[in-house]
């Protein structure tokens, strides 16, 4: 794709206004470490919304989605929709209590609420694991999608690609040690626009290059029939739900999906219960309601807004490349070829964009564990603020280094990628019960890590099952979750609880609903909560209000008028009902 010095003019305007937002953050981040990590507790909600938005919003994300469709048809998304529960309860029953905690990371949490040996070296090694080898994985991940996108788009080699997304990794490396959160969160929110506004541009031209949608359906409907396919039925393209008789999901799968993977597989940016770096937009957060707000408009936005013009590209391509070797593709050539010149600089801008979001904020994000759980808590406990900044910022340099060094090493590394995730099933349930019932203690986190990762591993390389199959996934799940769940518990069971003092502060402090009755006896002073039936009724609303947005407005894209307004009718009545009852406990109010 050839681009014009117009073009080259957008991009490099692009580039310039993300370094004055770094600049003009300057001075506000190098004041202290709150400041630079969660931006001194004072964002509101709809920036550390928008800005986890941003951050899902990656380089690879708009070509995996086509590939998904590609491949599996729309039903295909079912690999992350089954998210939405997660991301509900997080909304629901975690924003608030997250708030509540004062922590800086959420690996901090396991101090405040365990003790002892156990909970530092649950601290400390949850930090350097997540910080160093999952989040440069993540990272050399996202770089290496922007490598392919650029040798596509720009017809260079493999190498020169490579040259050109370590100059934007250095140029987001140095906006973020500059301008700490509060420059990752307003240049997230710069970028999200900017990536939202050319994703839709894009859809619009996609659709229009295949005839618009009554031909597209007509024409995909032709492919059902020469797959074997009834369109509109379960298995073909245009299809919602997948076909349960099918290899790519058959019901097991689906079933484990939507009934387990979602609460018991740990998984960046859908940790059950929250964490990552949603957990540090919720601690940035002025208070639990902006936290909550956050969080919200977070998965609204993520599930029920973002995936239709990723979709529509999906499914134009395959009309338009119906033989492409790699499916994942097809999104930068439908860019390629039927995006007008005009807007050419502009759709850059937007991989750009979508790539530096992701970079700056995971670089914040490890750099906080670096720093604040490892250095400041075993190594040097009683520096300045001014010290630990800048030693956030080499941190940050160092995070940088590795994960372009994992770049290039990454074809070896996509199969630990699977194992480390499949490695996570398990983990889930301590991580959601730890917050509400009192006799779970450091031993039994300490337990489920180490059950889900022994088990796991064994299952596939022992028993040969894959995470790579469905019914070997499903299997993989449903055992490991099971024994992972059997272990903690009969450790927690076996071994003592928490100190009393311990169990004592932590609640006076996060005030956590559930089964704290021996604890909370002896703080009578802190009022029970008594909201956690109301919550599980929101969080149900919650994701009847997503599904019923995200099918509505597909259904309505597809000119099924009628049933998606039905859909659309419902998910407006959940939301309501959600209204309703966050005005009746007061916690709509910062939304006027």
């Amino acid at each position: 794709m050839k681009l014009t010095l117009l073009d080259c003019t957008i991009v490099a305007a692009y580039f310039l206004f993300n370094l004055a937002i770094g600049f003009y953050y300057k001075a506000r981040a190098g004041a202290n470490m709150n400041e630079f990590f969660i931006g001194g507790r004072n964002i509101p909600w709809w920036l550390a919304g928008t800005s986890m938005v941003a951050t899902t919003f990656a380089a690879d994300t708009p070509l995996a989605v086509t590939g998904m469709v590609a491949r599996n048809g729309i039903a295909g998304n079912w690999l992350w929709w089954n998210f939405v529960a997660s991301g509900m309860l997080t909304v629901f029953l975690y924003a608030r209590l997250w708030r509540r905690s004062g922590v800086m990371t959420d690996v901090e949490f396991a101090e405040l609420r365990y003790s002892g040996r156990p909970a530092a070296f649950l601290r400390g090694f949850r930090a350097l694991y997540l910080g160093i080898p999952i989040n440069c994985i993540i990272l050399g991940w996202v770089n290496l999608a922007m490598v392919k996108i650029l040798v596509l788009i720009l017809g260079v080699a493999k190498f020169q690609a490579l040259i050109i997304v370590l100059a934007l990794i250095a140029l987001t490396s140095f906006i973020s040690t500059l301008a700490g959160l509060w420059g990752v969160l307003v240049t997230d929110l710069f970028q999200f626009v900017i990536k939202m506004t050319m994703v839709i541009v894009l859809a619009v031209a996609a659709v229009s290059a295949v005839g618009g949608i009554d031909q597209m359906k007509l024409k995909l409907a032709d492919i059902d029939r020469a797959r074997g396919l009834a369109s509109g039925t379960a298995g073909s393209v245009l299809s919602f739900t997948p076909d349960l008789n099918s290899a790519w999901m058959p019901m097991i799968t689906f079933l484990v999906y939507i009934s387990l993977n979602w609460w018991a597989t740990w998984y960046p940016g859908a940790e059950p219960g929250g964490g990552g770096f949603v957990a540090q937009r919720m601690f940035c957060a002025k208070d639990e309601k902006n936290s909550l707000l956050a969080t919200l408009w977070f998965n609204i936005a993520h599930y029920a807004i973002r995936p239709w013009p990723w979709i529509l590209v999906g499914l134009a391509s395959i009309i338009l490349y119906p033989n492409l070797a790699d499916a994942e593709t097809g999104y930068v050539l439908v860019m390629i070829d039927y995006l007008p010149p005009s807007l050419r600089g502009l759709m850059v801008a937007a991989f750009a964009a979508a790539f530096m979001s992701t970079i700056g904020t995971q670089l914040n994000w490890g750099a906080s564990y670096l720093v604040n759980d490892v250095y400041r808590r075993f190594l040097r406990p009683q520096e300045a603020d001014t010290h630990y900044v800048a030693v956030s910022q080499w941190a940050t340099v160092l995070l940088t280094v590795i994960s372009a060094v994992v770049t290039f090493y990454m074809d070896s590394i996509t199969g630990a990628w699977k194992l480390l995730i499949v490695t996570g099933a398990g983990t889930g349930t301590v991580l959601i019960l730890r917050w509400f019932w009192w006799r779970i203690n450091a031993w039994s986190e300490v337990a489920a890590m180490a059950a889900a990762f022994v088990v796991s591993v064994t299952l596939q390389i022992q028993f040969g099952l894959s995470s790579d199959d469905p019914i070997g996934f499903a299997k993989i799940m449903l055992i490991t979750v099971g024994i992972t769940t059997a272990v903690w518990l009969a450790v927690t069971f076996a071994t003592a609880p928490e100190p009393m003092p311990k169990l004592l502060a932590f609640y006076r402090r996060v005030r956590p609903g559930g089964f704290w009755g021996p604890v909370a006896a002896q703080a009578p002073e802190v009022p029970p909560s008594r909201d956690t039936a109301w919550n599980l009724v929101d969080w149900l609303c919650g994701c009847v209000m997503i599904y019923g947005a995200l099918f509505g407005v597909g259904k309505i894209i597809l000119k099924e008028a009628a049933l998606g307004s039905l859909f659309l009718a419902i998910a407006v009545a959940a939301g309501a009902f959600i209204y309703w009852d966050l005005s009746r406990r007061g916690w709509s109010s910062v939304m006027d």
